[in-house]
């Protein structure tokens, strides 16, 4: 039985047992309510559900909404409009139905909330790469929070910090920039990453692109440039966050063009794509310095 102190314990249904909700299930397991059923669409999902949700059953998606007290849907954002037109009449007065998607707040919740429904969006901006550390990493994220009324706030605020994790309030008209913001500060630095990767192993590589000729202390070359790039990157991350954009270094900082030029004509080679991103993200570098007009027509050129 639950304290007379403690907050109330809920009954939770998970819809998707993807990476997203198994991650929020076992996080809101691990701080005491009740995750009793789970929706699993797949094969994949439902051995998710079972391997890191075993206290849940898998269940059809009526029987979750009618035996919830707190209903989460960790579906796709293309997919959500379609699960909320199939549970909204089944969903009960009071009930507390909360989505993952960063792109919507509440106002596709709204036939939910027609219901008698209590709307709220609270969608973790953090990356899921399906193991355990999800959850562990829920507890340092942000949460992007949307709520219909004062009370559906609050019990957003409440949820996300009794996990651990730190709300912020987004507004409704604001979610779709909210979340343009994150992807192309996440997702997009893959693309980077990616790109700097691959332009390493050839230069580790050589002439002959056989990186694991390279000279390095064991003797192999597998990995290398993932090794090389990591404590730059992570350093430049730290940076940036902390100081803003006077965090910048290199030839952009230091408005030297004919680096600059050399890199366009060197990453070329590998690749025209990777030279075209870095005409990019540099070209944006060297406008938010006020670079030299010199360097930035370099950069807006077409190559």
């Amino acid at each position: 039985m639950d304290s007379p102190m403690a907050p109330a314990r809920l009954r939770v249904g998970i819809i998707s047992a993807g990476r997203v909700g198994t991650a929020l299930g076992e996080a809101f397991a691990a701080v005491g309510h009740h995750v009793e059923s789970v929706h699993a669409s797949s094969p994949q999902s439902a051995a998710r559900a079972a391997d890191r949700l075993p206290f849940a059953k898998v269940r059809e998606l009526a029987d979750v909404v009618a035996d919830s007290q707190l209903i989460v849907i960790a579906v796709p954002d293309t997919e959500l409009a379609d699960v909320v037109r199939d549970i909204a009449d089944r969903v009960k007065p009071g009930v507390i139905v909360t989505h993952t998607a960063g792109s919507h707040g509440v106002g596709i919740l709204e036939p939910i909330a027609e219901s008698g429904g209590i709307v709220l969006a609270t969608h973790p901006a953090m990356t899921f790469v399906d193991s355990p550390e999800d959850t562990a990493r829920l507890t340092t994220a942000c949460f992007g929070v949307t709520a219909a009324d004062e009370v559906g706030d609050a019990i957003a605020m409440a949820l996300v910090l009794e996990l651990g994790a730190t709300p912020i309030r987004i507004a409704e008209t604001s979610r779709g920039l909210y979340h343009a913001a994150l992807a192309h500060g996440s997702n997009n630095l893959n693309a980077l990453i990616t790109d700097a990767v691959t332009a390493l192993r050839a230069a580790i590589g050589g002439p002959a692109g056989d990186a694991a000729d390279s000279a390095t202390v064991d003797g192999g070359g597998f990995g290398l440039a993932e090794q090389l790039l990591a404590p730059l990157v992570t350093a430049s991350l730290e940076n940036v966050l902390a100081q803003g954009r006077s965090a910048l270094t290199g030839p952009v900082a230091r408005g030297d063009v004919g680096t600059v030029a050399r890199h366009l004509a060197e990453l070329s080679d590998v690749h025209e794509g990777i030279a075209r991103g870095y005409r990019v993200l540099a070209g944006r570098a060297a406008a938010q310095h006020d670079a030299d007009p010199a360097l930035r027509q370099l950069l807006e050129a077409q190559p």
